[in-house]
């Protein structure tokens, strides 16, 4: 038995030296195969010149040598002398005008604080490759770009290419909690580990920054919005200064959450008061502590009034007075407060849609330059597909953040491949006429469309420790997808895609291809199977995993009864001017256009209309016989997923293919799960039969009713 099994253990034990487990993400530099190209990027490694020293060129020093070693099988030659054998130049616009004097690098200046730009400059006969940026963080964001277009096999070194951002913040928020549970997390856990810190530093951090930076994340909120006051204690600044100073190099700001009833549970005081001076006296003193810690310490985060958690409500505040609290014992030193919108109470009887609005809405203009308002894509909760959330738009005074989900919450967790990216496209291109008629969600959020210069794109993070960081494999692409959005909301989801699965996967066109449609086909397959036709919030009470459409009782929005409304007559949700009104919130091109359910776009039909079950859809069918037929697509595109994946068998790597695998056949499952529970549950209330043409629904819907996960991962903790 022994010899057994020491053979099993030294068997795997090779296998996973061997394996590749998606560690590398992105960024594990597959080897060049093109003769001609490996010969001209060869060249330019054998000699790298930096016009200045900083530890943020150290960094890129390191990404070079990685990426030259493993695309290459050589290690880049770095020299102190700028024109004997030197190929590639890197430097701040300041640093290569001071020594050169060149005038045509002044047109940076224009690009922003991370702006860059590379290509060939002629200097003395001789022609160098530069990138060029006007931080060397810049420079950094310059050398990554040139890395993802070698990768993607678009570098062309005769041509010149700019870029910046166009969103300031773009930041993650973890919902880690300081026990390293992860609310919302299913990629293991946390991977700060605050008890080790600050003496033990994880050389996975390291990895996490450099990810980052490829993207162009700037800022990381490290703890939960749910949030624990104890962060804010001594103890913990020590820690977090340790992250802080680990990724500055790398450009990125840490934040934290702050919670708001802090001055009582820390602070041994009696009230949260944020007009009481005892409490502006604390703040003061708490955030004047942080930055003696971390200098460059970005801001806090803050969930008031939400879902239990304190707030400025308890004093008879309003949220423009708790936020500029805080924002004021920021503002000395550069600080940041990002204020979430997510606010709904079950004592105010209105749909849950209009909550933000009615809260919000009314303090357009009162709250401090540096407050951001950071707001979810949509106006219930991350669900599959929702409109655009009304705020957007309908604050012009005030800056407002996008707060997108890249943790698969309601959209399959770690099981389910889901790509995101066509769902923040379709978010951030929806038009909110306001404050003009072409105005887009994306311009609102950059700034083009409403002119605030304090801008952010924020994501809840789907990291863990998991070692290929996301749990499934494939949830890679919305971290990536994420980062490139938030650097340019208007780069599209098939270009985003294009990228990442070469630089995973490598470029040969068929493989590249054929996973690529699996992308970007696999978000409409999970609504379709989910959550079709505007329905919404019909999962699983508390875990969110899996269909609940049957669920009731305590609060009602946390219901499933109270969003699809589903009875003898119909089934919908009618935000139209004769129900809740939701629908008045938004501009009126398109309450007039919503208003009609001849007119709504059918994706969002029962989101805004309670229709008949034999209403008749444009198809010719009816909303009953369409219902059955979006189930059963999205079933049936999870099987082609599978097929498409299946074709790849050997074009993959052993390992990552079969985990993939393995998933897709979950996935196919639970698509089944979906589409059988809700179906037999809606024939309940539609008292019809089930479309023809499609799979029929089998299973027992008392079982299906009477399922339980009490370990499933991320469950929320109780307060």
């Amino acid at each position: 038995m022994k010899t057994l099994l020491t053979l099993v253990l030294c068997t795997l034990l090779t296998f996973s030296t061997r394996a590749n487990d998606g560690y590398g993400l992105w960024l594990d530099y597959q080897a060049i195969e093109n003769p001609t190209a490996k010969s001209d990027l060869s060249r330019l490694y054998s000699g790298f010149y930096f016009f200045g020293q900083s530890p943020t060129y150290d960094v890129i020093r390191k990404e070079l040598e990685l990426s030259g070693e493993k695309m290459l099988g050589q290690s880049p030659v770095f020299t102190s002398e700028r024109l004997a054998q030197t190929q590639v130049w890197l430097g701040t616009r300041e640093e290569l005008s001071q020594v050169l004097g060149l005038q045509q690098q002044t047109s940076i200046k224009e690009l922003g604080e991370d702006g860059y730009w590379r290509g060939p400059i002629g200097f003395q006969g001789k022609t160098y490759y530069a990138i060029v940026g006007n931080r060397p963080i810049s420079v950094l964001y310059g050398v990554f770009d040139w890395l993802r277009s070698i990768q993607t096999d678009s570098f062309d070194q005769t041509a010149e290419k700019s870029g910046s951002p166009k969103v300031k913040l773009r930041m993650l928020n973890h919902w880690d909690n300081l026990d390293r549970t992860v609310e919302r997390g299913y990629a293991g856990f946390s991977i700060w580990d605050w008890h080790k810190l600050p003496g033990y530093v994880d050389p996975r951090y390291l990895d996490y920054a450099r990810a980052n930076a490829s993207l162009g994340i700037n800022a990381v909120s490290l703890t939960n919005v749910n949030a624990n006051a104890r962060i804010l204690t001594t103890d913990f600044m020590k820690k977090a200064k340790v992250l802080a100073d680990l990724f500055r190099p790398y450009g990125i700001k840490v934040f934290l959450t702050a919670r708001f009833s802090a001055p009582i549970e820390i602070g041994g005081l009696k009230t949260a008061d944020p007009l009481d001076s005892a409490i502006i006296d604390f703040w003061k003193k708490k955030t004047d502590e942080m930055y003696s810690f971390i200098p460059d310490f970005g801001g806090f985060l803050v969930k008031a009034n939400s879902e239990g958690q304190p707030g400025p409500h308890e004093y008879g505040r309003n949220h423009a007075e708790g936020a500029n609290m805080l924002a004021d014992a920021l503002a000395p030193h550069g600080g940041v407060l990002i204020w979430r919108a997510f606010v709904y109470s079950h004592e105010l009887d209105e749909d849950r849609h209009k909550h933000a609005n009615l809260e919000f809405e009314p303090l357009d203009g009162k709250f401090r330059d540096n407050v951001i308002i950071q707001v979810k894509n949509g106006a219930i909760d991350f669900m599959p597909r929702e409109p655009f959330h009304p705020l957007f738009g309908a604050m012009p005074k005030t800056n407002l953040g996008m707060e997108f989900q890249i943790t698969q919450e309601y959209l399959g967790q770690a099981t389910q491949l889901v790509y995101l990216a066509p769902m923040w496209e379709e978010v951030l291109q929806s038009k909110t006429y306001r404050p003009t008629p072409s105005s887009t969600v994306a311009g609102v959020v950059d700034g083009s469309d409403s002119d605030q210069k304090l801008t952010l794109v924020a994501g809840v993070s789907n990291i863990g420790t998991d070692r290929n960081w996301t749990g499934h494999l494939m949830a890679q692409s919305n971290w990536y997808a994420f980062g490139r959005m938030a650097w340019n909301p208007d780069l599209s989801s098939g270009e985003i895609a294009d990228e990442w699965v070469k630089m995973t996967f490598g470029k040969d066109p068929e493989l590249a291809g054929k996973i690529k449609e699996i992308l970007l086909d696999s978000r409409e397959a999970a609504v379709n199977y989910m959550m079709p036709l505007g329905l919404h919030h019909i999962m699983g009470r508390d875990h969110h995993y899996g269909p609940g459409p049957w669920v009731t009782g305590g609060r009602a929005d946390w219901t499933a009864l109270y969003y699809h409304q589903a009875d003898s007559l119909g089934i919908g949700f009618d935000r139209t001017a004769s129900g809740s009104n939701a629908l008045g919130q938004y501009a009126p091109e398109i309450q007039n256009a919503w208003s009609d359910p001849q007119e709504i776009p059918e994706k969002f039909l029962l989101w805004f209309h309670h229709l008949p079950w034999d209403f008749e859809m444009r198809s010719g069918r009816t909303l009953w016989e369409e219902i059955g037929l979006h189930y059963d697509s999205g079933v049936k595109s999870v099987r082609q997923m599978q097929e498409t994946w299946a074709s790849l068998e050997g074009k993959i790597d052993p390992a990552r293919f079969d985990h993939v695998r393995q998933l897709l056949a979950i996935q196919e499952e639970e698509a089944e799960w979906w589409r059988n529970a809700c179906l037999l549950y809606f024939q309940t209330f539609a008292k019809r039969p089930f479309p023809a043409e499609i799979e029929q629904p089998t299973g027992d819907l008392e079982e299906y009713k009477s399922r339980s996960f009490p370990t499933a991962p991320g469950i929320r903790p109780r307060w």
